[in-house]
Formats: C-alpha cells, structure tokens, sequence
C-alpha cells in the first residue's frame, strides 16, 4: 500500500486549503447568521461555488468522472486528505459540490441512470444547479436491517405508485433539493434482498410532503433531516433506478464511499477540535499553570494524537483498497473506520469542551455541535452494533475456515510435568 500522494495532488491539497483559509472560513460568522435567521441557502453560496468551479477545485469525489463531466477526476485515496479539509467546516463541501448526499446520489446515477435520467438529474447536480436527497430510514421500523423497510412501490400500469413514511431524509428541506431516491419494496412476496427497488421522485411531485425538519439533539439543521411522507406519489415507470429487485445492490454501491467520506471529513473535524484545545491550554491558566502544564490535558492532547494518526492510516487503507479491489472487497475495512473514527469524534470533542469549560457548551465555538455530530454519526449510514458484526462475522468465518491453525503454539500439559529422570 502506497499512501504517498503525487505532487498533483498535493498541489490540490494546498489550493483547496487555500481557498477555504481565503474565502469560506471568512464567511462562517456570515453563513451562521443567514441559517440562524431561516434564509437559507445564503445568498453568498452560488458565487463560492462558482469560483471553486472557475479555480477547478470541482467535484472532487468521483473516480469514474468522465472527461467531458465537470470536475477533476481523482481516486479515493487522493480524495481523502481534501475531504478532511473541508470536513473543519460543516457547510464547506457543498461550495466544491462534494456535500452528503448528493455525492453518494450522484455516484449512484453515474453508475446506473438511464440517458433520460443522466440528461434531467445527473446533468445539474454535477453542475450544482440542484440539491437533492435519499429516502431509506423509516421511523417505524428498525431501519439498521433494510429487510423491515415497508414503503410501497407499487407498478401501475406505465407507473409507479409510492405509499411509505421516511425520516432523516437529508437536504429535503432545501429549497434547491429537487430530486429524491427513495428506496422501497416493490416484490412483497419476494426473497428478503430482491423485495425493493429504488426510484426517483421529483420533490415537488402531487403527494410528497416534507412533514418537519427532524433536530439532532436540539440542532436544526437548515439543509433538514426530514421526516417525509409519500401519499400515493405517481411517477413514470422510467423513474425506477436500475431493475426491480436491486434495491440492495444499489445501496451497497452507494453506502460503502458515503461512509469512507463522512469517516475523513470527521478526522478534519477532530484535527481542528485537537488544535483549539492546544490553544485554550497555553492560555488559561488554573491553579498557577497554564492548562498545558497540567498532566491531565497533556495526556488528552496526546491520546488524541495518537488517535487521529491511527484512524487517518485506516481511513487510507480502505480508500485504497475501495481503489483497488472496489467497494466490496473493502467492506471489512469501511465499517471498522465508521466504528472508530465517530468514537473518536465524541472522544476528542467531549475532552475538547472540558478543556474550554462552560464556554465549550455554548455557539461560541463549534466544540458542541461538532460532538453532537460525532454521536450522530455512530448512527447515520449504519449504527456501530450493525458494523462490529459485519467485522465479527468476518472474523468468525476465518476462524472457521482456519480451525485449528492455533493448536501448536498450545502447550500440552505432559510437556509441564516434572521430568522423574531427572
């Protein structure tokens, strides 16, 4: 595994963080007032966007962009460092068109959209002219296991009829959100895996109503976390993605890379809560010291480096092997970093608020938002339980298949009886 980055991509690695230091960390007090005070997006957003697109800092995220497709073609591997640049701010990635969810959208209809549904989706999300969002958790069901999924596609004729509730869909309160991939159960009386389908959805189709905008743990988020509800929602028959039945291919295709990149957008989130609490400890003081003269914080801010090192090198290797051998091969890979590198967040973030005192609690800094978004996270794209038994029945399964291979370095118990010759 070679984690060296060529010099194109180190050069990216300088513009990109460049052009956040020069024009969007500037604009965060803004941003925050606009979104605070319900006008959003910001009326600044589409000028940023369009200088990162002028600057060629554009769609960052897409292995298989083509040549004639707006943005700059890179891998995973060298997509990681960039994400975590723009991961130090949580509204950053949309001005480079790298934002949850549309990216893990846009992979998807690269990957399987019609001509008819590349030329009226693809074409301006790639472009930034529209948001939009995907619909698969349901609030009355266990969503971690996608077989209990019970929204209703129904075939009628040379349509489809969508009859379901879903939540945590993210963007659809954005008044630029105009497309939904809603996954749901189109063979009733099929096999648990080939039962659902997935389909887009014009937001402003008859019958789409977004409910509320959900808060996670008391913060609303203005791009929305939204309970939506489907009432016998009509749409063309060519709006099914892919084939029926391959609800599950499609989400695998697209969960394993929107997992990879909220793991390195968090490590640039734990990167800037590691470096305010190195500069809160040199200039506080209690009890006659600075706080970075005390034992205690010494040994946070160590931990937390050794920390981010250590979750950073897994990120890459699965960001390699995705590369590599594809999405599959690295299954086992994305699920151990989506377990540790949240944990991680919430570890970092909580010491990180000790460390600023009651100022940690409040706006003034984003400490509290940023942990409450590393908790989310161990339950966003799949809870930690469902990833440590992926990992654990892969341990298992080698286990099986290898029976035995420990038995040498057993010591029998003859061994450790005292020798009577002797």
């Amino acid at each position: 595994m070679h984690f060296q980055f060529s010099d194109k991509a180190q050069e990216l690695q300088r513009r990109v963080q460049d052009f956040m230091d020069t024009h969007i960390v500037p604009r965060n007090g803004e941003w925050l007032h606009y979104a605070e005070n319900g006008h959003f997006p910001p009326p600044f957003m589409e000028d940023l966007k369009a200088l990162a697109k002028e600057e060629g800092l554009w769609n960052l995220f897409l292995p298989a962009l083509r040549d004639d497709e707006p943005g700059t073609r890179l891998t995973n591997l060298e997509y990681a460092p960039l994400a975590e640049i723009m991961g130090r701010l949580y509204w950053a990635s949309e001005v480079f068109n790298c934002n949850a969810p549309d990216t893990g959208n846009m992979e998807l209809l690269h990957m399987f959209a019609t001509p008819e549904q590349y030329d009226q989706w693809l074409k301006p999300l790639l472009n930034g002219d529209i948001r939009s969002c995907f619909a698969m958790t349901e609030p009355d069901v266990a969503s971690s296991d996608p077989t209990n999924l019970q929204t209703r596609i129904r075939r009628d004729g040379d349509e489809y009829v969508i009859t379901g509730r879903k939540w945590f869909t993210t963007n659809a309160a954005d008044p630029r959100c105009k497309v939904c991939i809603l996954m749901g159960i189109t063979d009733p009386d099929g096999e648990p895996h080939a039962r659902h389908s997935m389909i887009l959805i014009p937001m402003d189709a008859p019958g789409v109503d977004v409910v509320r905008n959900v808060p996670i743990m008391h913060h609303m988020a203005p791009e929305g976390h939204c309970e939506v509800v489907f009432r016998d929602v009509r749409v063309p028959a060519s709006n099914l993605l892919g084939n029926e039945g391959e609800g599950f291919k499609l989400a695998q295709a697209r969960l394993g890379p929107g997992r990879i990149h909220h793991c390195m957008r968090s490590l640039g989130q734990c990167e800037l809560a590691l470096e305010m609490m190195c500069e809160r400890a040199l200039e506080r003081k209690t009890f006659g010291k600075t706080l970075s003269e005390q034992g205690t914080i010494q040994e946070w801010i160590a931990l937390a480096r050794c920390d981010i090192e250590q979750a950073r090198l897994l990120v890459l290797k699965a960001a390699w092997m995705i590369d590599q051998h594809g999405t599959k091969a690295a299954r086992n890979e994305v699920a151990m970093i989506k377990v540790i590198v949240p944990r991680l967040q919430t570890t970092i973030l909580e010491r990180a608020i000790q460390t600023f005192g009651a100022a940690g609690l409040t706006p003034d800094t984003p400490l509290s938002f940023l942990w409450t978004w590393g908790r989310a996270l161990r339950i966003v794209d799949g809870p930690d339980e469902v990833h440590l038994r992926t990992i654990a029945r892969r341990e298992i399964k080698n286990a099986k298949e290898h029976m035995g291979r420990t038995i040498p370095y057993l010591t029998p118990p003859d061994v450790l009886k005292p020798d009577a010759a002797r």
